[in-house]
């Protein structure tokens, strides 16, 4: 198993730069991982990724056993191969789409219902080790169970005990050196379970960990709190992931409690239905006052679609249902979002991530 060395440079309170160093390269942090659910950045192609300046992107396990398989993408060169990215990638346990599927669970695993052709599917932890080694991204989340929040205290201790047993098999089964393996906490926003969970999860050794089941229904001060009872659990010599948060507070939020790493759908899925992310307030593109507007999607911003392209034009793309609408935007909400965490980098080298945040918060009006 890849150790996948972690090294802090310089801190801020909590919040902390540092350096992930993974097979395909090194990752500076805080950082943001674009979502590839099937291989790909919806809309988008790598020339567009590496143009944008990420440094890692994230794979969805469950779709890519599926479809086009695992054992395909492993003869096709892994995931590096088959994309032609040649950054770090991450892939995800399959857990999350699991949850979302309301599998039929035991110890042994979760059963559940394809979506592409309603087959019955198997997947254990070992299952899911397996398809991630063939994969062959630089880090594999281990298989847990998560589970939506409001939820009683007595089912979110059973799913976060039974994850701890699950990483253990998961750890059991895996065995490719140039892949690191994280751990995922769990403990919904019960902040002793959390507590528990992060202690527990670590005491395992593991070169990183995620923390899980956030993003599933809990408010912002639940999260919040999540996050204070688990983060200082966790060595400091190892990279913290929060999964699935990718908005601007959550994500601010998180780096100041001391998280490296993020990932979510949201840039690019909230472009795709016309929502523009900006320092002074998202909106929505396809609203009317937009539909002679001249000027970019936000003013000097140094992206390439708003170095060139206007509202007005990028509206009528979305009305008429023009596909380069999707990516244009896309490209422009990663680098927003892109923006914020090598902004936040830059803040905490140099003693000013307070400041940092504040004059990005003033300047955001309510959505």
């Amino acid at each position: 198993m890849h150790q996948a060395p972690f090294t802090t440079e310089a801190t801020d309170g909590m919040a902390r730069t540092g350096v992930l160093s993974l097979a395909h390269g090194d990752v500076p942090t805080p950082n943001f991982m674009p979502v590839g659910t099937r291989a790909v950045v919806k809309a988008l192609d790598t020339d567009d990724l590496e143009a944008l300046g990420a440094d890692m992107l994230l794979a969805n396990t469950y779709h890519l056993m599926l479809r086009p398989g695992s054992d395909l993408i492993d003869r096709m060169g892994g995931l590096h191969g088959f994309t032609g990215w040649q950054k770090p990638m991450l892939t995800d346990s399959g857990g999350y789409q699991v949850f979302s599927l309301s599998p039929d669970l035991s110890e042994d695993g979760a059963v559940f219902k394809s979506t592409y052709d309603g087959s019955t599917v198997v997947l254990r932890p070992e299952d899911s080790m397996r398809v991630q080694q063939e994969l062959g991204a630089d880090v594999a989340m281990a298989f847990d169970e998560l589970v939506g929040l409001p939820a009683e205290r007595s089912v979110v201790r059973a799913a976060m005990e039974r994850t701890l047993r699950w990483t253990e098999r998961a750890i059991a089964a895996h065995d490719r050196p140039d892949q690191a393996l994280f751990g995922i906490v769990q403990g919904g926003v019960d902040t002793e379970l959390r507590a528990e969970s992060a202690k527990r999860t670590a005491d395992l050794d593991l070169p990183g960990f995620g923390i899980g089941g956030l993003s599933v229904g809990e408010s912002a001060e639940e999260r919040n709190a999540a996050l204070d009872a688990c983060i200082p659990e966790l060595p400091t010599t190892k990279v913290r992931y929060v999964m699935g948060l990718g908005d601007t507070e959550g994500v601010l939020d998180a780096i100041e409690r001391g998280a490296d790493l993020f990932d979510c759908v949201w840039p690019t899925r909230l472009a795709r239905h016309g929502k523009v992310l900006s320092p002074t307030g998202d909106y929505n593109l396809r609203t009317l006052e937009h539909a002679e507007a001249p000027q970019p999607l936000v003013d000097n911003c140094a992206c390439h679609t708003c170095a060139r392209y206007s509202r007005s034009y990028l509206r009528h793309l979305l009305r008429t249902g023009e596909l380069t609408a999707m990516r244009l935007i896309s490209i422009h909400n990663l680098h927003y979002t892109l923006g914020i965490v090598r902004g936040s980098r830059q803040a905490i080298a140099e003693g000013r991530f307070g400041e940092y945040r504040s004059n990005l918060e003033a300047g955001r009006r309510p959505t």
